[in-house]
């Protein structure tokens, strides 16, 4: 009984050494609001309260949710395509050699010129917004799955393959796992890239989400809300890296210790 629990209760057990920093960080903000007295660094109290009033409101849910959903196809996507892409240049030398320079290509256009043209190309719709994230992350999952590609333990292969194993078999029992560390890597680093993405490409051509909402407290100067959106945001991120990806990560690579 004992062992199913601890799974499960893993996590919150984890939760203690991750909060310790950020109360750190919030006694820190404290001091200097209170020390600078400026709007432009209000004070913690006045960013919950805030944070409280849109929350009751239902303003910054209905926002926050819209931007999760871009966050989400985004994500899928990218991972998808980045995925397929690294595994075949990891395996095949010349598919690498014709599109290394495009991945490095890929990884330095900035994501502000990115997203301006594929408005300027698609409109200002929800596929450009979608299009412009996706661009900016494939190379990065690309470029790690290919390195993980790379450092498959051939002879694990050629053992399931003298065992006559399906190639299913063989690929999901056998290769797959060999990539689940680079796997992660690219979620965990991809999530952090395209959720800031994702609120670039709103404060440039959405009228809705975390970004649109931002640009606008933005132009009437209010750091409070700025703030606020942003904390909401980031908790939510905090909480699916803490909850999901990192038992997911756990439970995945059991097999390596």
């Amino acid at each position: 009984m004992s062992q199913e629990i601890a799974p499960a209760a893993a996590p919150v057990r984890s939760l203690g050494p991750r909060v310790l920093p950020l109360l750190f960080l919030l006694l820190l903000w404290q001091l200097a609001a209170a020390h600078a007295h400026s709007k432009a660094l209000p004070l913690p109290g006045a960013v919950f309260q805030v944070l409280l009033q849109e929350l009751r409101s239902g303003e910054l849910l209905q926002h926050l949710q819209v931007t999760l959903l871009r966050v989400l196809i985004s994500f899928v996507l990218a991972m998808l395509i980045g995925i397929a892409l690294g595994i075949a240049m990891g395996r095949s030398a010349r598919l690498d050699r014709w599109l290394d320079a495009v991945l490095i290509l890929g990884l330095n256009i900035p994501v502000l010129v990115t997203t301006i043209l594929c408005y300027i190309w698609c409109g200002l719709s929800e596929t450009a917004a979608i299009l412009a994230v996706v661009i900016n992350k494939v190379p990065m999952v690309a470029i790690n799955l290919r390195e993980g590609a790379r450092a498959v333990d051939q002879n694990l292969l050629e053992v399931a393959q003298a065992y006559r194993l399906p190639a299913r078999t063989r690929f999901f029992k056998v290769y797959l796992p060999q990539l689940y560390p680079y796997l992660f890597s690219s979620a965990r680093n991809g999530l952090a890239l395209i959720w800031k993405i994702v609120l670039v490409v709103e404060l440039l051509g959405r009228s809705d989400g975390i970004g649109f909402q931002i640009g606008n407290f933005f132009h009437f100067f209010d750091i409070t809300s700025v703030l606020a959106y942003t904390l909401a945001f980031s908790a939510v991120i905090f909480l699916i890296e803490l909850l999901l990806l990192r038992p997911l990560e756990n439970r995945l690579n059991r097999w390596r210790a």
